[in-house]
Protein backbone atom coordinates (compact mmCIF):
# COMPACT_ATOMS: atom_id res chain seq x y z
CA UNK A 1 0.00 0.00 0.00
CA UNK A 2 1.35 3.75 -0.94
CA UNK A 3 -0.01 6.44 0.62
CA UNK A 4 -0.07 9.70 -0.91
CA UNK A 5 -0.34 13.12 0.47
CA UNK A 6 -1.22 16.81 -1.32
CA UNK A 7 1.14 19.58 -2.51
CA UNK A 8 0.17 22.79 -1.65
CA UNK A 9 -3.14 21.71 0.50
CA UNK A 10 -5.95 19.63 -0.50
CA UNK A 11 -8.43 20.26 -3.11
CA UNK A 12 -11.60 21.98 -1.74
CA UNK A 13 -15.11 20.46 -3.47
CA UNK A 14 -14.82 16.88 -4.00
CA UNK A 15 -12.00 14.45 -2.68
CA UNK A 16 -9.48 13.42 -4.90
CA UNK A 17 -8.03 9.72 -3.66
CA UNK A 18 -4.53 8.94 -5.07
CA UNK A 19 -4.05 5.72 -5.50
CA UNK A 20 -0.55 3.77 -6.29
CA UNK A 21 0.37 -0.14 -6.00
CA UNK A 22 3.60 -1.18 -4.25
CA UNK A 23 5.75 -1.01 -7.10
CA UNK A 24 4.41 1.97 -9.03
CA UNK A 25 3.74 0.02 -12.30
CA UNK A 26 0.61 1.88 -13.17
CA UNK A 27 1.68 5.21 -13.00
CA UNK A 28 5.20 7.02 -13.70
CA UNK A 29 7.46 7.72 -10.26
CA UNK A 30 7.29 11.32 -10.86
CA UNK A 31 4.56 14.11 -10.17
CA UNK A 32 0.75 13.27 -10.86
CA UNK A 33 -1.32 16.23 -11.86
CA UNK A 34 -4.74 15.66 -11.13
CA UNK A 35 -8.18 17.86 -11.74
CA UNK A 36 -11.40 17.71 -10.21
CA UNK A 37 -13.39 21.39 -10.56
CA UNK A 38 -10.62 23.01 -8.32
CA UNK A 39 -7.33 24.28 -8.94
CA UNK A 40 -4.90 21.92 -10.14
CA UNK A 41 -2.95 19.81 -7.20
CA UNK A 42 0.15 18.32 -7.44
CA UNK A 43 -0.12 14.47 -6.21
CA UNK A 44 3.80 13.52 -5.27
CA UNK A 45 3.64 9.55 -4.06
CA UNK A 46 5.90 8.16 -0.88
CA UNK A 47 7.61 5.79 -0.29
CA UNK A 48 6.41 2.38 0.48
CA UNK A 49 7.75 0.90 3.65
CA UNK A 50 7.01 -0.78 6.78
CA UNK A 51 7.47 -0.20 10.16
CA UNK A 52 8.58 -2.16 12.59
CA UNK A 53 8.74 -3.18 16.42
CA UNK A 54 11.28 -0.28 17.41
CA UNK A 55 9.43 2.65 15.06
CA UNK A 56 11.48 2.64 12.40
CA UNK A 57 10.64 2.42 8.60
CA UNK A 58 12.03 -0.33 6.32
CA UNK A 59 11.85 0.94 2.36
CA UNK A 60 12.74 -2.83 0.32
CA UNK A 61 10.48 -1.78 -2.99
CA UNK A 62 11.58 0.98 -5.59
CA UNK A 63 10.01 2.02 -9.16
CA UNK A 64 12.56 -0.05 -11.49
CA UNK A 65 13.14 2.70 -13.84
CA UNK A 66 13.07 5.98 -11.19
CA UNK A 67 15.85 8.36 -11.73
CA UNK A 68 18.56 10.06 -9.23
CA UNK A 69 16.58 13.39 -9.42
CA UNK A 70 13.29 11.76 -9.14
CA UNK A 71 14.16 9.19 -6.12
CA UNK A 72 15.65 12.13 -4.45
CA UNK A 73 11.95 14.38 -4.66
CA UNK A 74 10.70 11.44 -3.65
CA UNK A 75 12.70 10.62 -0.43
CA UNK A 76 12.06 14.36 0.68
CA UNK A 77 8.63 13.88 0.45
CA UNK A 78 8.69 10.43 2.53
CA UNK A 79 11.01 11.84 4.91
CA UNK A 80 9.08 14.69 5.64
CA UNK A 81 5.93 12.19 6.33
CA UNK A 82 7.71 9.65 8.57
CA UNK A 83 9.79 12.72 10.59
CA UNK A 84 5.44 13.69 11.27
CA UNK A 85 4.72 10.71 11.90
CA UNK A 86 7.56 10.13 14.70
CA UNK A 87 9.47 7.30 12.93
CA UNK A 88 12.76 6.61 14.72
CA UNK A 89 14.78 5.35 11.65
CA UNK A 90 14.39 4.55 7.82
CA UNK A 91 16.29 1.77 6.28
CA UNK A 92 16.82 1.63 2.49
CA UNK A 93 17.73 -1.84 1.21
CA UNK A 94 18.87 -1.09 -2.72
CA UNK A 95 19.02 -3.05 -5.00
CA UNK A 96 22.22 -3.17 -7.31
CA UNK A 97 20.67 -1.84 -10.05
CA UNK A 98 19.67 0.96 -8.76
CA UNK A 99 22.66 1.99 -7.19
CA UNK A 100 22.52 5.31 -8.47
CA UNK A 101 19.77 6.02 -6.07
CA UNK A 102 22.32 5.94 -3.02
CA UNK A 103 24.10 9.24 -3.88
CA UNK A 104 20.37 10.68 -3.63
CA UNK A 105 20.44 9.20 -0.58
CA UNK A 106 23.69 10.35 0.98
CA UNK A 107 22.71 14.22 -0.34
CA UNK A 108 19.66 13.73 2.67
CA UNK A 109 21.95 12.01 4.98
CA UNK A 110 22.06 8.26 4.72
CA UNK A 111 25.23 6.47 5.51
CA UNK A 112 25.85 2.51 4.30
CA UNK A 113 25.15 -0.03 6.84
CA UNK A 114 26.02 -3.25 5.31
CA UNK A 115 25.67 -4.94 1.87
CA UNK A 116 25.14 -8.30 1.22
CA UNK A 117 24.70 -10.00 -2.03
CA UNK A 118 23.01 -7.81 -4.58
CA UNK A 119 21.67 -5.37 -1.94
CA UNK A 120 23.01 -2.73 -0.31
CA UNK A 121 21.77 -1.51 2.99
CA UNK A 122 21.62 2.57 3.93
CA UNK A 123 20.20 3.94 7.30
CA UNK A 124 18.88 7.41 8.98
CA UNK A 125 18.41 7.90 12.21
CA UNK A 126 15.36 10.52 12.27
CA UNK A 127 14.45 10.34 15.69
CA UNK A 128 15.27 12.49 18.62
CA UNK A 129 18.92 12.64 19.72
CA UNK A 130 21.62 10.89 18.71
CA UNK A 131 21.37 7.94 16.94
CA UNK A 132 20.83 4.53 18.42
CA UNK A 133 20.97 2.37 15.57
CA UNK A 134 22.82 -0.65 16.03
CA UNK A 135 26.08 -1.66 13.82
CA UNK A 136 25.98 -4.05 11.26
CA UNK A 137 27.38 -7.62 12.64
CA UNK A 138 31.08 -7.55 13.90
CA UNK A 139 31.95 -11.40 14.14
CA UNK A 140 31.83 -14.87 12.06
CA UNK A 141 31.20 -17.69 13.46
CA UNK A 142 33.55 -20.44 12.48
CA UNK A 143 32.49 -24.75 13.65
CA UNK A 144 34.52 -27.34 14.47
CA UNK A 145 33.72 -30.75 15.32
CA UNK A 146 35.42 -32.97 17.41
CA UNK A 147 34.31 -36.67 16.53
CA UNK A 148 35.80 -39.02 19.41
CA UNK A 149 35.44 -43.11 19.44
CA UNK A 150 35.16 -43.16 22.56
CA UNK A 151 35.63 -47.36 22.47
CA UNK A 152 39.00 -46.48 20.82
CA UNK A 153 39.82 -42.96 22.87
CA UNK A 154 40.78 -41.80 18.99
CA UNK A 155 39.48 -39.06 17.47
CA UNK A 156 38.74 -37.64 13.91
CA UNK A 157 41.67 -34.54 12.74
CA UNK A 158 42.37 -33.38 9.80
CA UNK A 159 45.63 -31.09 7.88
CA UNK A 160 44.24 -28.49 5.75
CA UNK A 161 45.85 -28.30 2.45
CA UNK A 162 46.39 -24.38 1.91
CA UNK A 163 48.36 -23.83 5.53
CA UNK A 164 51.39 -22.63 6.19
CA UNK A 165 52.17 -25.26 9.12
CA UNK A 166 50.19 -28.64 8.62
CA UNK A 167 48.96 -28.88 12.24
CA UNK A 168 46.53 -31.48 13.41
CA UNK A 169 43.01 -29.74 13.76
CA UNK A 170 39.26 -30.58 13.89
CA UNK A 171 37.24 -30.16 10.67
CA UNK A 172 35.45 -27.33 10.55
CA UNK A 173 34.47 -24.13 8.95
CA UNK A 174 32.06 -21.16 8.76
CA UNK A 175 28.37 -21.42 10.13
CA UNK A 176 25.68 -20.59 7.13
CA UNK A 177 23.30 -17.82 7.83
CA UNK A 178 20.41 -19.51 9.89
CA UNK A 179 22.05 -22.65 10.56
CA UNK A 180 22.84 -23.77 13.72
CA UNK A 181 25.93 -24.92 15.67
CA UNK A 182 25.57 -28.19 15.82
CA UNK A 183 24.32 -29.09 12.47
CA UNK A 184 27.74 -26.68 11.22
CA UNK A 185 30.10 -28.92 13.05
CA UNK A 186 27.95 -32.34 11.03
CA UNK A 187 27.96 -30.31 8.10
CA UNK A 188 31.67 -29.80 7.75
CA UNK A 189 32.71 -33.22 8.99
CA UNK A 190 30.89 -35.05 6.27
CA UNK A 191 32.01 -32.49 3.77
CA UNK A 192 35.54 -32.57 4.76
CA UNK A 193 36.15 -36.24 5.97
CA UNK A 194 33.18 -38.38 4.78
CA UNK A 195 32.42 -38.82 8.46
CA UNK A 196 28.71 -38.98 9.50
CA UNK A 197 28.30 -37.82 13.28
CA UNK A 198 25.68 -36.82 15.52
CA UNK A 199 25.81 -33.53 17.55
CA UNK A 200 26.30 -34.49 21.77
CA UNK A 201 27.65 -31.02 23.24
CA UNK A 202 29.67 -27.77 23.03
CA UNK A 203 33.10 -28.23 23.93
CA UNK A 204 35.21 -24.94 23.94
CA UNK A 205 34.19 -21.13 22.85
CA UNK A 206 37.33 -18.96 21.22
CA UNK A 207 36.74 -15.52 20.54
CA UNK A 208 39.47 -13.59 18.92
CA UNK A 209 39.53 -9.72 17.22
CA UNK A 210 41.12 -8.22 13.96
CA UNK A 211 41.00 -11.94 12.46
CA UNK A 212 42.36 -11.81 9.38
CA UNK A 213 40.11 -14.19 8.10
CA UNK A 214 37.38 -12.45 8.77
CA UNK A 215 37.65 -9.06 6.50
CA UNK A 216 39.09 -7.19 10.05
CA UNK A 217 36.14 -8.38 12.07
CA UNK A 218 35.99 -10.54 15.03
CA UNK A 219 35.73 -14.03 14.72
CA UNK A 220 33.93 -16.90 17.42
CA UNK A 221 35.32 -20.32 16.73
CA UNK A 222 33.24 -23.18 18.77
CA UNK A 223 34.06 -26.74 18.78
CA UNK A 224 31.48 -29.18 19.42
CA UNK A 225 31.75 -32.80 20.42
CA UNK A 226 30.23 -34.91 18.14
CA UNK A 227 29.31 -39.26 17.96
CA UNK A 228 30.54 -40.71 14.89
CA UNK A 229 27.64 -42.90 12.75
CA UNK A 230 30.60 -44.22 10.45
CA UNK A 231 34.06 -44.77 10.63
CA UNK A 232 35.19 -45.06 6.90
CA UNK A 233 36.90 -42.19 6.15
CA UNK A 234 36.92 -40.23 2.64
CA UNK A 235 38.08 -37.30 2.68
CA UNK A 236 37.73 -34.41 0.19
CA UNK A 237 41.38 -33.74 -1.41
CA UNK A 238 40.62 -30.55 -2.53
CA UNK A 239 40.81 -29.02 1.36
CA UNK A 240 42.48 -31.38 3.11
CA UNK A 241 46.07 -32.64 2.89
CA UNK A 242 45.41 -36.08 5.38
CA UNK A 243 42.74 -37.05 7.88
CA UNK A 244 43.31 -39.72 10.48
CA UNK A 245 41.52 -41.36 13.32
CA UNK A 246 44.20 -40.13 16.19
CA UNK A 247 44.74 -41.57 19.71
CA UNK A 248 43.23 -39.04 21.86
CA UNK A 249 46.74 -39.00 23.96
CA UNK A 250 48.96 -38.67 21.30
CA UNK A 251 47.10 -35.62 19.88
CA UNK A 252 47.43 -33.87 23.52
CA UNK A 253 50.65 -34.24 23.49
CA UNK A 254 52.16 -33.82 20.16
CA UNK A 255 53.59 -30.40 18.96
CA UNK A 256 51.93 -31.11 15.48
CA UNK A 257 48.86 -29.53 16.09
CA UNK A 258 47.54 -26.01 17.20
CA UNK A 259 47.50 -24.94 20.72
CA UNK A 260 43.43 -24.70 21.03
CA UNK A 261 43.37 -28.26 19.75
CA UNK A 262 45.83 -29.72 22.37
CA UNK A 263 43.84 -28.24 25.09
CA UNK A 264 40.30 -29.35 23.50
CA UNK A 265 41.82 -33.06 23.35
CA UNK A 266 43.36 -32.91 26.88
CA UNK A 267 39.50 -31.87 28.26
CA UNK A 268 38.25 -34.35 26.15
CA UNK A 269 40.67 -36.71 27.65
CA UNK A 270 39.59 -35.77 31.06
CA UNK A 271 36.07 -36.31 29.56
CA UNK A 272 36.23 -39.91 29.17
CA UNK A 273 38.00 -40.79 32.15
CA UNK A 274 35.54 -38.95 34.39
CA UNK A 275 32.42 -38.21 32.58
CA UNK A 276 31.46 -36.40 29.39
CA UNK A 277 28.69 -34.57 32.02
CA UNK A 278 31.93 -33.12 33.42
CA UNK A 279 33.13 -30.79 30.33
CA UNK A 280 29.76 -30.51 28.28
CA UNK A 281 27.86 -27.71 27.68
CA UNK A 282 24.32 -29.68 26.68
CA UNK A 283 22.25 -27.36 24.73
CA UNK A 284 18.32 -26.78 24.95
CA UNK A 285 15.94 -25.70 22.75
CA UNK A 286 13.05 -22.58 24.56
CA UNK A 287 10.53 -20.14 22.98
CA UNK A 288 12.00 -16.30 22.55
CA UNK A 289 9.22 -15.07 23.68
CA UNK A 290 8.68 -11.46 22.11
CA UNK A 291 8.84 -13.12 18.53
CA UNK A 292 7.22 -16.60 18.56
CA UNK A 293 10.12 -18.60 17.44
CA UNK A 294 12.65 -20.58 19.68
CA UNK A 295 16.74 -20.28 20.15
CA UNK A 296 18.91 -22.92 21.56
CA UNK A 297 20.89 -22.36 25.15
CA UNK A 298 24.38 -24.09 25.67
CA UNK A 299 25.07 -24.54 29.56
CA UNK A 300 26.24 -27.37 31.93
CA UNK A 301 23.60 -29.38 32.94
CA UNK A 302 21.49 -29.02 36.23
CA UNK A 303 21.09 -31.40 38.83
CA UNK A 304 17.97 -33.83 38.78
CA UNK A 305 14.87 -31.71 39.97
CA UNK A 306 14.79 -33.90 43.15
CA UNK A 307 18.15 -32.65 44.48
CA UNK A 308 17.41 -28.81 43.92
CA UNK A 309 14.87 -29.05 46.88
CA UNK A 310 15.37 -29.91 50.65
CA UNK A 311 14.15 -33.50 51.06
CA UNK A 312 10.80 -33.32 52.27
CA UNK A 313 11.66 -34.52 56.63
CA UNK A 314 8.93 -36.65 56.53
Amino acid sequence: MVFWIMSGGFCRGSAVLCRLSSVFRSVSAGPVRFGSGCQERVCRPLLSGTVDRFGGVTVRDFPPDISEDEFAEMLSVSLRQWRSDQRVAVWLHVPLALSRVCSAAARHGFFFHHARGDRAVLSLWVGPGESRLPAFATHQVGVAGAVVDEAKGKVLVVQDRNKTVNAWKFPGGLSDLGEDIGETAVREVFEETGIRSEFRSLLSIRQQHNHPGAFGMSDMYLICRLSPLSYDIDFCTQECLRCEWLDLTELAETSETTPITSRVAKLLLYGLGKGFHNIDLAMETLPAVYSGLFYQLYHRRLPETHTLHNKDPN
